[in-house]
């Protein structure tokens, strides 16, 4: 049986003592500054967090890079898939709840796109829906290309522009902007589609 671990944070979104890594990496992913530490005991852990941070991890150190164990997905959360017809070139995108599969929003089709702009879409999307709540939960995506645009703020594609696409592109730019313009507590996390199996967003097409 795996042992419990109990993780302190001291420089993140909540501090404090969390009873999972799950919980723990909703406080410090892509956190500028982090600073967090597992113990093995409740006791070490409380005695850590009410004490010197530095006595722990040093006061040189460097913030330690947050790196996502396969584990099991966080629950409650937003998976987002997109779809594209290699030929037809029609994308459509949703967002579900992790947990249940229940539908959340779904948009398109779009004429002449790409899968990368949907799963870009899709992301955004998700994350202009939760701050409207301002809610925290974290979005999972199966996609790491929209999840460098989403960090870059830009859609890097190399579609053009054609009649087909215009609305399209206009929905692009307006993701873009939101982006620029907004920021947000929720994590972006990678699906571990060979531990989990499909994306429970995933429209069930291939």
């Amino acid at each position: 049986m795996k042992k419990q671990k109990f993780y302190v944070v001291w420089n993140g979104r909540n501090t404090g003592i969390f009873n999972s890594w799950e919980e723990c990496f909703k406080q410090v992913d892509k956190y500028e500054e982090a600073k967090y530490k597992s113990f093995p005991t409740l006791e070490e852990a409380e005695k850590a967090f009410a004490g010197n941070k530095y006595h722990y991890i040093g006061k040189n150190a460097k913030s330690r890079p947050v790196v996502k164990r396969t584990g099991n997905p966080v629950i409650p959360s937003i998976s987002v898939d997109a779809a594209w017809n290699t030929v037809t070139k029609v994308m459509e995108y949703q967002g579900v709840d992790t947990q249940t599969g229940q539908l959340i929003f779904r948009k398109g089709p779009y004429e002449d796109a790409t899968n990368n702009i949907g799963e870009f879409l899709a992301i955004v999307h998700a994350l202009a829906l939760l701050k409207q709540k301002n809610n925290p939960l974290p979005v999972y995506t199966d996609s790491i290309t929209a999840m460098k645009w989403v960090r870059t703020k830009r859609a890097n594609t190399k579609l053009l522009p054609t009649d087909a696409n215009a609305e399209l592109f206009e929905i692009i730019e307006r993701a873009e902007n939101w982006l620029k313009n907004n920021e947000f507590p929720n994590p972006i996390l990678k699906w571990e589609t060979k531990s989990w199996g499909e994306i429970p967003a995933d429209f069930g097409r291939k």
